[in-house]
């Protein structure tokens, strides 16, 4: 009985001068890692006109069918969108996301992504749907252009690609082998063309 005691004490007297890792909330906000999923947005180009465009590929793509559109056709009169359709009606059902980053990905147009808003407590659950007006970046507020440094979390979640594999080209016996050579090699230096070819200039 004793031992435990000590052990409990020395484990106290340890942690003392260590620094706590708490932080005063909501007064001090935690840095959150690039990989986080927070809430939905929907973004804009630098013209103003709505990334979106109506295709239904999140709502698709999503496992959860926490995405629900209504698409709406574009006019002269009132573009919304540089696609043929806009979304009418975006809504989001926090109850229901899992916060994969499905939808993120499925877009072909970069138009939603999941920042790092994390405060999304609620008292009544018809607050959390979110809808378009909610989800939509103001006007001269477009922080997702197209550098793809910018676009959320996928770029943190992603490998980088591999480096481009050189390019196979015919060798002197005028065939595919896998093996990089010159230019030469293709024909324009000493490759002699084949009589029997069925292909001739």
């Amino acid at each position: 009985m004793a031992n435990e005691i000590i052990k409990g004490l020395s484990r106290t007297l340890r942690e003392m001068g260590r620094k706590p890792t708490t932080v005063s909330y909501p007064e001090q906000h935690r840095s959150q890692p690039a990989r986080y999923r927070g809430r939905h947005v929907l973004h804009r180009y630098e013209n103003g006109l709505e990334r979106c465009v109506g295709c239904f590929l999140c709502a698709g793509a999503c496992p959860a069918d926490a995405i629900y559109i209504e698409a709406e056709e574009n006019s002269e009169a009132q573009r919304v969108s540089p696609g043929e359709r806009f979304a009418r009606v975006f809504d989001v059902n926090m109850l229901r996301c899992i916060f994969c980053g499905y939808c993120q990905q499925a877009c072909p147009t970069g138009a939603i992504t999941l920042e790092k808003e994390y405060e999304l407590a609620s008292l009544r659950p018809e607050d959390l749907i979110y809808h378009k007006e909610q989800l939509l970046e103001a006007v001269g507020e477009q922080h997702h252009g197209d550098n793809p440094a910018t676009i959320g979390s996928n770029t943190a979640w992603q490998p980088q690609p591999p480096a481009d594999p050189p390019l196979t080209i015919p060798q002197q016996r005028g065939t595919f082998d896998g093996q990089a050579a010159s230019a030469a090699a293709v024909g324009q230096g000493n490759l002699i063309p084949d009589p029997s070819s069925p292909i001739q200039d």
